[in-house]
């Protein structure tokens, strides 16, 4: 238990253990943040995940007997939120959960209980004693169920997944760690959950932009306290909801007879030569959620892979895949590879970065077999008209 603001409590748990959730890996684990308003109608502001409900049970009864909690505020119904609920509504049955209406609709889609729901709508406020709670609809950010809880006494914004990082620490404030390491872990977390509502991401910021915001208390991760913090990530938003880009580029690749390797290496040599940033990741060695986190912030990416039985390998296909539901815009793509007897294959790689928003920079370099020295110092050309790409 920890008070945050007077009367604040964090009530959350920790899962130290965590290591791949919604397809991305978390090697620092990550938090279930749950929030306690001592008040004369005690509130929390959403539970934990399931196997953490004793965790946050225990730290509820630090401050108040978990009979007396009046509302159970529902931002979000995904189970790492309200898996909880039913558990708790055990020990305080009169309780009343507030949700939008569609949270209404996926809490008892979800449930199957007759629970006690206090639909709001967006502008809604409620009275909890010293307290007004104002709700405001945040549909797509990232469920249609999804909204944001502000305490006008508090100044606190409690946005559920919303500038979320997850990182299980025993910190709980941004400012207690170093900025780029939880400016990092938003970052992936942006870019492998929230990165294909950008529109809506932009809504929700118009939304809460005239609130007056002295906390960020999000779902996941650190609390944002300092106003030059919560600047920083909000404005980092901002410009991943725009796909605003810098002038990098990330080289994707996977290989099976070091082929498509050797062109890459060279690849990645020739834009360093240039002065151009150039991160280089092997599907064999990087997951996935990592290229992603990099593809977030560079304007350019380039794809090699071989080609089996007249196919991409699987490791790319998966990495497409999992693109394609994610929708990066404003980012340039190029394709390279080695092939045996047919680069068809290669077709499918160059409409699946299309179908994923990704936008040509040019025709690929495809080289069968093992390439010689001079068609590897013919990438050269390839950069120069990459770079011109990049900057144009």
């Amino acid at each position: 238990m920890l008070e945050i603001r007077e009367g604040v409590f964090w009530t959350g748990a920790i899962d130290w253990n965590l290591r791949m959730f919604h397809g991305y890996s978390i090697p620092a684990g990550t938090t279930y943040n749950a929030y306690l308003l001592r008040d004369e109608l005690p509130t929390l502001i959403d539970t934990v995940k399931h196997y953490g409900f004793p965790e946050m049970l225990g730290r509820i009864r630090e401050v108040i007997d978990p009979r007396e909690i009046r509302y159970i505020v529902s931002n979000h119904t995904e189970m790492d939120h309200s898996g909880a609920i039913d558990r708790l509504l055990q020990y305080c049955p009169e309780a009343e959960v507030v949700c939008s209406p569609k949270g209404a609709e996926e809490l008892r889609r979800h449930y199957k209980r007759d629970w006690r729901l206090r639909v709001v709508q967006g502008g809604d406020t409620l009275d909890i004693g010293s307290r007004r709670l104002r709700f405001v609809m945040t549909p797509m950010v990232h469920w249609p169920d999804s909204m944001v809880t502000y305490s006008e006494t508090d100044r606190i914004l409690f946005p559920n997944d919303a500038f979320g990082q997850h990182y299980a620490s025993h910190e709980r404030f941004a400012d207690e760690v170093p900025a780029g390491v939880v400016d990092a872990q938003a970052a992936k977390y942006y870019g492998n959950i929230v990165l294909p509502y950008g529109n809506q991401v932009v809504k929700a910021l118009e939304a809460v932009g005239g609130l007056d915001i002295d906390m960020i208390a999000p779902s996941h991760g650190l609390i944002w306290r300092r106003p030059e913090d919560i600047a920083r990530i909000t404005g980092l938003y901002a410009r991943w909801a725009a796909h605003q880009t810098d002038p990098r580029v990330v080289i994707v690749y996977d290989t099976m007879w070091h082929s498509t390797e050797a062109m890459a290496r060279r690849l990645y040599e020739c834009f360093t030569r240039e002065n151009v940033p150039v991160v280089l990741m092997s599907l064999q060695a990087t997951h996935i959620s990592d290229v992603v986190t990099e593809i977030l912030r560079s304007r350019m990416a380039l794809f090699g892979t071989p080609i089996l039985n007249s196919r991409m390998l699987p490791t790319m296909a998966g990495m497409l895949m999992y693109l394609k539901g994610l929708k990066p815009k404003k980012r340039l793509s190029w394709t390279f590879g080695s092939y045996g007897w047919s680069p068809i294959g290669f077709k499918e790689v160059e409409a699946s970065l299309k179908e994923a928003g990704f936008e040509p920079a040019g025709e690929g370099k495809y080289i069968p077999f093992v390439p010689d020295e001079a068609e590897l110092e013919s990438l050269a050309d390839a950069v120069a008209m990459l770079k011109a790409k990049l900057s144009a």
